[in-house]
């Protein structure tokens, strides 16, 4: 069940970030840390998916492990856009508490997978 949830929110994260990238574009004209935003943020719920149909629990917790990283990064890029002022605190805020959530998902599941592999 938790892996679904993981799916669902990766994947509307995916979207508010594809949502952003047309803002950044359209009105800030800003391209490169937009496209790089973009491949971080979506990338995490496609590792998420390819994960579904890994071929074995070492397979999983490695796609669940680059999904983290994505997020990782993805945190960054946010930050970036922030401190450079592409982006107001507020939009900041909303978008970076849904990468967290993320982030803290990713690593309670990578744990418990972990943890399932030494029984």
């Amino acid at each position: 069940m938790r892996d679904n949830v993981l799916q669902s929110k990766s994947y509307a994260f995916a979207i508010r970030i594809i949502r952003l990238v047309q803002y950044l574009e359209r009105e800030k004209r800003e391209f490169v840390l937009s496209n790089q935003v973009k491949r971080s943020g979506t990338a995490i719920g496609a590792s998420i998916r390819e994960a579904e149909f890994s071929e074995s629990r070492l397979d999983f917790i490695h796609k669940m492990r680059i999904s983290l990283k994505e997020a990782n990064e993805t945190m960054y890029w946010l930050s970036l856009l922030l401190d450079t002022g592409y982006i107001n605190k507020r939009m900041a805020a909303s978008i970076m508490g849904d990468c967290r959530e993320l982030l803290a998902m990713l690593v309670s599941t990578v744990k418990t997978a972990k943890r399932n592999m030494q029984q």
